[in-house]
């Protein structure tokens, strides 16, 4: 289907919308103005942006811290921010002792009359592991505000479906797979009928240092980058913003740990892990009786 110049243009500042407010790489973003304010202050956010940092805490929480918002420090420091980056000449990895230093040390409170949050100090958010997410699910919703019931979004490699496509067919997508998986492994195919998917990687973002893949995930438990053996972590559920999160919450959490939270909270999940033989994957029992209805 051909976007009319209407509807590109809508879609277009719904997304511009979401990077003025929760972008870590636009210093003159509302967040970045957050990281910046002084100790013990209250910043009213907008709607959006509490939305979504609200959504992000809770997650935090539930996960056991391990997906945080308010990691951001942590992250640039192992080279995956908008400075210092691990692909720039001169990066150098932290050492333990300097990870464990960037640690989130206080927490950032909300207050949900006013849409105000509280800056302890020196903590730097991060909402890239669940604002891609929130974006796919706004364009989602600003399409059904214009009438459209069948349609497929895709934001970085995160996507949300509805209705179906003009041949009658569901929106059936790939789940997406390992870049070094064994060719002729098509993987899973899934009908993205009112629902939403998105995965967590090792394979994406990283580097190598001292012979070691360092990847993109850290884990603010501990500052260190994911050491687990997964691959990968996709989920599948109704929301791509619970999505985004809860796949790069469980990633960290591992195939044990990670597949057992799965089984309590009955997310949809899949989990690639790489073993000496080769990857191996686990399904939780949601996204398996998800996968028999399709």
């Amino acid at each position: 289907m051909h976007l009319s110049d209407d509807l590109h243009v809508g879609l277009q500042a719904q997304l511009d919308d979401v990077v003025a407010q929760m972008s870590h790489w636009d210093p003159a973003s509302d967040l970045g103005r957050f990281n910046r304010a002084p100790a013990g202050t209250w910043q009213v956010l907008p709607p959006a942006f509490f939305q979504v940092l609200a959504f992000a805490l809770d997650v935090c929480r539930d996960s056991g811290g391990a997906c945080d918002p308010c990691a951001g420090a942590l992250v640039n420091l192992w080279g995956f921010g908008p400075v210092n980056r691990y692909d720039e000449p001169g990066f150098t990895a932290p050492t333990p002792e300097q990870a464990h230093g960037a640690l989130p040390a206080a927490r950032v409170r909300l207050d949900p009359v006013s849409h105000s949050a509280l800056q302890p100090g020196g903590v730097q958010l991060d909402l890239s592991a669940v604002a891609k997410g929130y974006g796919v699910d706004r364009l989602a919703r600003w399409l059904e505000g214009q009438g459209i019931r069948d349609y497929l979004v895709e934001v970085g490699g995160e996507l949300r479906g509805a209705g179906l496509k003009p041949d009658g067919q569901p929106w059936w997508v790939a789940l997406e797979g390992v870049d070094d998986a064994p060719s002729g492994d098509d993987g899973i195919v899934a009908a993205l009928h009112g629902l939403a998917v998105a995965t967590s990687g090792d394979y994406r973002r990283f580097f190598l240092h001292d012979g070691r893949r360092h990847a993109h995930t850290i884990d603010p438990r501990s500052g260190m980058p994911i050491e687990n053996g997964l691959a990968s972590v996709t989920v599948v559920a109704a929301s791509c913003m619970a999505c985004d999160a809860w796949s790069t919450a469980l990633t960290v959490l591992g195939p044990v740990d990670g597949l057992a939270l799965a089984e309590r909270r009955g997310i949809a999940a899949r989990f690639v892990v790489r073993t000496a033989g080769g990857l191996v994957e686990h399904l939780s029992s949601h996204m398996r009786a998800m996968l028999e209805q399709a």
